[in-house]
């Protein structure tokens, strides 16, 4: 089954279109007493607009008369309520206090009991160390190296480092131990600089994939060492807290650059001295 096509003619199908277009438009409320009529603030004559009618309504094509004012919508109140640390976006104290209450209610409390009315400010000055890392440049800490080392070039390894971070998913705690080991080419870098390094990236929302291989790349970006190797092993509280509710569930996360990536070897001794041999 199909539809028949239409077969009358254009001209036809123009002039019942205008027909409609006339029956549409007298339709509508305007009063026919002549009298005109005010609507939005305006006057409007008895015969359409500037006295055309319909007919002339539809056909005018003059010039718009620009003395005629044109009225504008006023700015919603949001437009005008703009912090000033929007412009980079990031929202004022206050907004951020006043989200933590919004949360607290959600949470089924009540933010002006006397033990949460101070909590919003308490949470908001945390956050600022908490997530103090998107204030720091990693490849800065990594700047100055010291090249007087009477010629060393063999591995320097910094193990156990402690760091907790958040989990950018839910917002919970993980936190364990972080291990660097590299090759040095044309010097060391001071050995706190690594673990600043591994607190700069952990004080973010993070994964613990992400954050393993963030801190490969800024060791191997700014020392350019013949090889980089950066383990992590974490426990996740958003696994043992909710979920599945698993605790003491370790997760270990790896990343090889250069030699380490090249010889396996290599990869076995980064091992052996993390697990506490001397090989």
């Amino acid at each position: 089954m199909y539809a028949k096509p239409d077969s009358t003619p254009m001209k036809s199908r123009i002039a019942r279109a205008e027909d409609a277009m006339d029956a549409a438009l007298k339709s509508l409320s305007y009063p026919s007493d002549g009298q005109g009529f005010h609507r939005n603030g305006q006057d409007f004559p008895p015969n359409g607009i500037d006295g055309q009618g319909l007919d002339g309504m539809r056909n005018d094509n003059r010039p718009v008369d620009e003395t005629r004012p044109v009225e504008v919508a006023p700015e919603p109140a949001s437009a005008t309520r703009i912090p000033e640390g929007i412009e980079t976006g990031r929202p004022s104290r206050a907004e951020a206090e006043a989200a933590v209450r919004t949360l607290l209610r959600w949470a089924g409390d009540d933010p002006t009991r006397e033990g949460l009315l101070d909590t919003p400010a308490r949470v908001t000055k945390a956050y600022e160390q908490l997530f103090g890392g998107y204030g720091v440049n990693a490849e800065k800490l990594l700047e100055r190296v010291f090249e007087e080392v009477e010629g060393y070039s063999d591995i320097v390894l910094v193990r156990d480092i402690p760091f907790h971070s958040h989990c950018e998913h839910h917002m919970v705690p993980f936190m364990g131990l972080a291990h660097i080991a590299y090759y040095p080419t044309r010097g060391v870098v001071g050995l706190s600089k690594l673990a600043r390094v591994v607190d700069t990236f952990a004080r973010r929302l993070q994964t613990q994939e992400t954050m393993t291989a963030q801190i490969a790349d800024v060791i191997e970006s700014i020392l350019k060492p013949r090889g980089v190797a950066v383990m992590v092993e974490a426990e996740h509280l958003c696994m043992a807290m909710r979920g599945v509710q698993k605790s003491g569930v370790s997760t270990i996360t790896s990343q090889f650059r250069g030699v380490f990536k090249d010889n396996a070897n290599e990869q076995v001794r980064f091992l052996t001295l993390v697990r506490g041999g001397t090989k």
